[in-house]
């Protein structure tokens, strides 16, 4: 099913003081702001309809609104952040989840999990295990998934360095293909799967999104993006420059979903 819908959130002014793992510097704001509106720009020249959340200064992390939420086919699952300063974040998401789909479940205490550690592959979903979302919530998860009838594969992330999330290290561009850094090679992939390797200078690229006929992927790595080509994919590129600074790849600015998710 084609996406027709996306949940966006513009970085609010304390965005530079949010959680981060890179050594990039500190981002600029008014940079950010530019990239987050082409990226939206983007997203609707793909045939996306937006709904924009109110940037929230009292969560530097909300632009990443991906990490609040998830939407399957049938229902969407409320989160339950992994890190203690995002757990407000998805009291502002739930009323717009709501809107989309009628069947919302939450993940609930002890359990955490984080939306960039869930990559749909059809219906086959791969979670990861990681410093963010706990063995409780991916199972959790995986309930509600059987109940759609989806398969679901969890995956240990936290003894592979430089991975945040799973979708840090991997993404889906339809099909069978997978692309994947060199620290998610050998993870429990189903047979059938075709592995796209992503080079460790271009590692930030793997986080790339298809939207129906286009695949986004980060500026300034043409050797995934040649390959990308080969295969016949239309790419579209984007400067994530500000956002990479505060862990963030393209996935997860935006939350994406069909109608059928209503």
């Amino acid at each position: 099913m084609p996406l027709t819908r996306a949940i966006v959130c513009p970085p609010s002014e304390t965005f530079s003081s949010g959680l981060t793992t890179s050594s990039l510097g500190i981002p600029d704001l008014k940079l950010a702001l530019v990239q987050h509106r082409r990226y939206c720009e983007v997203l609707e020249s793909c045939g996306l309809h937006l709904t924009h959340l109110k940037p929230d200064s009292r969560f530097p992390d909300s632009t990443f609104v991906e990490d609040s939420a998830v939407f399957s086919r049938t229902f969407a699952v409320i989160a339950r952040p992994g890190a203690q300063s995002r757990r407000g974040e998805v009291d502002a998401i739930q009323e717009v989840v709501s809107r989309f789909s009628k069947v919302v479940y939450r993940i609930n205490a002890p359990g955490t999990l984080d939306g960039g550690d869930v990559c749909e592959a059809g219906d086959t979903w791969f979670i990861g295990i990681s410093e963010r979302t706990n063995e409780e919530g991916a199972k959790q998860l995986e309930t509600f998934l059987r109940q759609d009838g989806c398969s679901s594969v969890l995956i240990d992330i936290r003894e592979r360095p430089g991975l945040l999330h799973l979708k840090t290290g991997m993404s889906w561009i339809g099909g069978n293909r997978l692309v994947v850094v060199d620290e998610l090679f050998d993870a429990p992939f189903p047979v059938g799967y075709e592995k796209i390797r992503v080079s460790p200078d271009e590692a930030y690229a793997a986080n790339c999104i298809p939207v129906n006929n286009h695949l986004l992927i980060p500026s300034g790595y043409p050797i995934l993006n040649e390959t990308f080509v080969k295969l016949g994919y239309h790419t579209i590129s984007l400067d994530m420059s500000e956002f990479q600074k505060m862990d963030g790849g393209l996935s997860c600015l935006s939350l994406r979903f069909g109608t059928y998710s209503r």
